[in-house]
């Protein structure tokens, strides 16, 4: 897309979130460009000053969408070793993500198959680098011997699928809230891998310490 300055970017930037409400509406095929920019308010003409085509708008949005997730989960994961903490955020940040920006998430799976196949490798190559992402941490965790986990891989692709599924129902109007929510999900993947809450912690440092302490005392009288 080209910009024409100040003005020029707020309407690529009307066109991204128009673009985005009319695929999620009637799907990418349905739309056309002439839809697109009577949504926007302009001639249709003028699109082409923002707009190759529209394979390349479907590109332009759906790698614009892993780009921003991306961009968050490295904001949130800045200074951070700890794989449960790193585990913690993982799913704080793709839970916020995926039902704050429900739309573009959608488009970004159902619309993948509307690429052609050099927009698609390439989009999936970028999902892919992200979702390696909690492989590492899933990796670090059984590597700390924070995660007991028997086989990582079906581990994570569960994981991903719960977290990922959340955007497919959740409504702002629902019982729940964003926040309520990821505690559920944090807690039921910290029990998918084992993980003790943070009020448990103590406890089994308590019991260790006394199993130590039980284990020197017979040593010393045997």
């Amino acid at each position: 897309m080209r910009t024409l300055g100040s003005k020029g970017e707020e309407t690529e930037k009307l066109l991204r979130e128009a673009g985005v409400k009319l695929i999620a509406m009637h799907g990418f095929e349905a739309v056309s460009l002439r839809m697109l920019a009577k949504e926007v308010g302009i001639q249709a003409g003028s699109l082409y000053n923002y707009i190759t085509n529209k394979q390349d708008f479907l590109f332009s949005l759906l790698s614009e969408i892993i780009k921003d997730l991306n961009a968050e989960m490295a904001q949130a994961m800045d200074g951070i070793d700890d794989p449960v903490d790193k585990l913690r955020r993982f799913i704080a940040v793709h839970i916020e993500f995926h039902t704050r920006r429900k739309d573009e998430v959608f488009i970004g799976n159902m619309e993948l198959r509307s690429l052609n196949r050099t927009h698609r490798a390439t989009i999936v190559k970028m999902r892919n680098a992200y979702e390696d992402q909690l492989k590492d941490i899933l990796s670090a965790g059984i590597k700390s011997g924070d995660f007991q986990i028997r086989d990582s891989k079906v581990v994570r692709l569960g994981l991903f699928a719960m977290i990922t599924a959340v955007s497919h129902w959740y409504r702002p109007d629902g019982p729940n809230t964003i926040e309520e929510l990821i505690e559920e999900y944090t807690a039921l993947a910290f029990d998918l891998l084992r993980v003790p809450a943070e009020g448990e912690v103590a406890v089994l440092a308590k019991k260790g310490r006394k199993a130590a302490t039980a284990q020197v005392a017979s040593s010393c009288s045997s």
